[in-house]
């Protein structure tokens, strides 16, 4: 698949870039979601966010647990209602926002699509959603076609900037592609979670998995990475078809998530549990999913600035310092030496 980047917006010269992520619970109706979103983006722009990114699919609970044509309903055109109205809000506070839409494209076509909108309210781009899973409670291949527009990098008004959604995350094909396109910082709108019963067993190890693979990816590009997560234990309503998808965490305490102790002590021999489930076994269906929040930023050397909450909502704001990704990729040239003349067999399902 080609790559691509975006036009120039002819972005001065900047030493930094802060980003805000917006980790957020995602209820039952999509309007309350996107004003949600938009109230965060503000509070963002206030605490000085300049690159604003909200989680995976955010105007709605994650709908891919269960398989119902009823929810193809949820699904918006690019530009559309969602766009504009963050295209105001990006125009009004002078951030860019990296929004994750259900993209209704034709009847029958539809992605996992994030938008990208400029500081001054333009759409700049899209990136569609690469890679697609299909595994218990992520039923994401009945909803989503593949993207047909390849890797991307954006030129927006504060720096470059790659988007990459959830699954790509775990596909270093990707974040090179991007990385080479000169982006100065990769986003990872993601809805990932812990199952309830299998949380206490392999939770620590699926989420340092997680964001491990991405941090290596910012060492390995040398960018930075920003990975912005939800929060809340959704679970769908079996007699509704899979309209409806309940929240579980609020308001009862009984609910609330408590991360596994290996995850507040990293010590813990949980922690290295070999080989857990990726990502949930047909045996734990039906207790929907506890999404693990976690959002976070790292830089150019893989280490970790910032992190969020489990189980809070919460805005991450972090200052990227450009000045450190040139250090990094100074000292550690790995885009220097790679054999461009070597890598041909890597278009090759397996070498056999």
């Amino acid at each position: 698949m080609a790559s691509h980047s975006s036009p120039s917006t002819g972005h001065s010269s900047v030493d930094t870039i802060t980003v805000g992520l917006v980790q957020m619970r995602c209820g039952p109706e999509p309007d309350a979601n996107l004003e949600k979103a938009i109230e965060r983006i503000r509070q963002g722009a206030t605490d000085g966010a300049q690159i604003i990114c909200l989680p995976e699919l955010f105007r709605s609970p994650y709908f891919c647990q269960r398989q119902d044509p009823s929810l193809f309903d949820l699904a918006e055109p690019i530009p559309g209602l969602s766009t504009d109205r963050l295209g105001q809000v990006a125009r009004e506070t002078g951030t860019v926002i990296v929004a994750s839409l259900f993209e209704r494209r034709a009847a029958g076509v539809y992605h996992n699509t994030a938008a990208v909108i400029d500081a001054d309210g333009r759409l700049l781009g899209i990136y569609r959603k690469m890679h697609i899973p299909d595994d218990p409670l992520y039923y994401e291949k009945y909803y989503f076609t593949p993207a047909d527009l390849g890797f991307r990098a954006f030129d927006t008004r504060f720096g470059k900037i790659g988007v990459l959604v959830c699954w790509d995350q775990w596909y270093p094909e990707a974040a090179r592609l991007t990385a080479l396109q000169g982006a100065q910082i990769i986003f990872y709108p993601t809805a990932i979670g812990w199952h309830p019963r299998e949380k206490a067993e392999f939770g620590a190890a699926q989420h340092q998995a997680w964001e491990l693979i991405q941090r290596s990816h910012g060492l390995a590009n040398g960018v930075y990475v920003a990975a912005v997560n939800r929060v809340g234990h959704e679970v769908p309503k079996i007699e509704d078809r899979g309209s409806r998808i309940e929240d579980h965490s609020h308001g009862d305490q009984s609910s609330k998530l408590d991360p596994p102790s290996s995850i507040l002590d990293p010590r813990s021999s949980k922690a290295l549990s070999p080989s857990p489930p990726l990502p949930f076994s047909p045996s734990s269906l039906g207790d929907g999913l506890e999404f693990w929040g976690a959002s976070f930023v790292s830089d150019p050397f893989g280490g970790l600035l910032k992190r969020a909450d489990h189980q809070a909502e919460e805005n991450l704001i972090v200052t990227c310092d450009l000045k450190r990704l040139e250090e990094i990729r100074r000292h550690w040239p790995f885009l220097r030496d790679r054999r461009i003349d070597a890598y041909g067999d890597i278009t090759r399902r397996m070498i056999d």
